[in-house]
């Protein structure tokens, strides 16, 4: 079925009358308030939601703010600097004064239809806004705004159009909040799992290992470097894969972000570094991070690679004891940025089971990662499919919004029929 049909079979020969937003919603004022005193109001389960940019809210109560610049209304908020969008709401609330809202007292206008509607335009208003320094836009630019409202004479007959679009469209949104909190919840179980068994493979009792160095257990150090920025033949058309320390996250690299090329290679400190070494990041924010590269790459000078002895220590084995230590090994960073360096990172402590015996040790550290790896791999599983899940879910959405949505936007021609679409000028 494509969209006019749909929209046909929805309407059902009805007229569609554009009108300006500020025309069928009642727009509201927000409360002046600061960040800093967003902050100090705050307080956990209070009735009273505070917007401000972005994502930054705080709970209120009632006596906190003043009463006339509190809304109850189900309304739609417009976050109107910065991040420029739109949001439902439909408990107590206000939001800074720089802001504006919009409920309707309109008997043909459903609230939660516009705002499925300016949710598909939000791009519109985005595009507006990059026009100023800061991205914004201003009441005009909602307030003239032309939204389709389907038989307009007819209040009862308009809601009921209006109410099943907003009943699809809210269906899929609460597939998606399901969805995303079915996934949430199993990550964060398995995630509990996965530290629990950790902990408990990884903890020692006085006597049953013994403490070596990754020193001790690695054939060699590798370093990296990073070719001079700004140079063309250092990376375009690149093909020798090329890892930063925002890359290392606790799991295997496949590939990188980015490529040198060969000349980037002979004129740099960077430098080959074999297939499953373990990945530290050495430096700043991600200091103490690890990863292990299932390919041969180079890497900058901020990682610190340790290519394990496998006649001493599984390399995993290696990798699951530094992740399990995250927080002890960034917690060893010098100066004023946390740093990290190979005499810290080789001084470090493993412990060997069964040291007196290499093969029985090889074969324990076997076990404990086929364990550890189990886990590990549901984790990233549910990881990297919960994003997934969720952007598929939000197309769905997206779609039969558009399908929903799209109504015609010209004037009848000449000899329509009654029933056919009036374009507010």
């Amino acid at each position: 079925m494509n969209n006019i049909n749909f929209l046909d079979k929805l309407l059902d020969g009805v007229e569609v009358e554009w009108r300006a937003l500020g025309e069928v919603l009642v727009r509201t004022k927000g409360t002046k308030i600061t960040a800093g005193q967003m902050k100090e109001l705050h307080k956990d389960g209070a009735p009273v939601k505070i917007f401000a940019g972005g994502r930054t809210i705080a709970f209120v109560a009632f006596a906190d703010i003043p009463e006339r610049d509190i809304n109850s209304e189900p309304s739609i908020i417009v976050k109107s600097r910065g991040v420029i969008e739109f949001e439902y709401y439909d408990k107590p609330f206000s939001h800074k004064n720089e802001m504006w809202s919009y409920y309707s007292n309109n008997e043909s206008v459903h609230i939660k239809y516009i705002y499925h509607f300016l949710k598909m335009n939000e791009p519109y208003f985005q595009n507006i806004g990059k026009k100023m320094q800061m991205p914004q836009i201003a009441t005009p630019d909602t307030d003239k705004f032309d939204v389709p409202i389907p038989c307009p004479n007819n209040p009862k007959k308009s809601l009921e159009i209006q109410a099943e679009i907003v009943r699809i469209l809210d269906t899929f949104t609460a597939l998606t909040a399901e969805l995303t909190a079915e996934l949430t919840a199993e990550l964060t179980a398995r995630k509990k799992q996965y530290n629990y068994y950790r902990d408990k493979l990884l903890s020692f009792a006085e006597g049953e290992v013994e403490w070596r160095t990754l020193g001790e257990v690695t054939k060699k150090w590798h370093s990296g470097g990073t070719p001079t920025a700004g140079t063309p033949e250092y990376y375009e058309g690149g093909k020798i894969p090329w890892l930063r320390t925002q890359e290392v996250k606790f799991s295997d690299i496949e590939e990188t972000e980015n490529k040198i090329t060969v000349s980037a290679l002979k004129n740099s400190a960077a430098k080959w570094i074999p297939e499953n070494c373990v990945i530290i990041a050495i430096s700043g924010a991600t200091a103490g991070r690890s990863a292990i590269n299932k390919i041969p790459l180079t890497t900058n000078q901020h990682c610190g690679c340790l290519e394990i002895d496998s006649s001493k220590a599984l390399y995993r084995y290696v990798f699951h004891w530094v992740s399990f230590n995250y927080e002890n090994i960034k917690a060893l960073g010098q100066g004023a940025r946390g740093d990290l360096n190979s005499s810290i990172i080789k001084n470090f402590k493993l412990p060997i089971p069964y040291a007196e015996d290499p093969e029985k040790s090889l074969a324990e550290q076997a076990r404990i990662v086929a364990i550890l790896d189990k886990f590990d791999a549901l984790t990233h599983s549910i990881t990297e499919g919960l994003p997934r899940e969720i952007a598929l879910r939000q197309k769905q959405y997206e779609y039969y919004r558009d399908l929903l949505l799209s109504f015609p936007n010209s004037p009848p021609s000449e000899g329509c029929p009654e029933g056919g679409v009036v374009k507010k000028e």
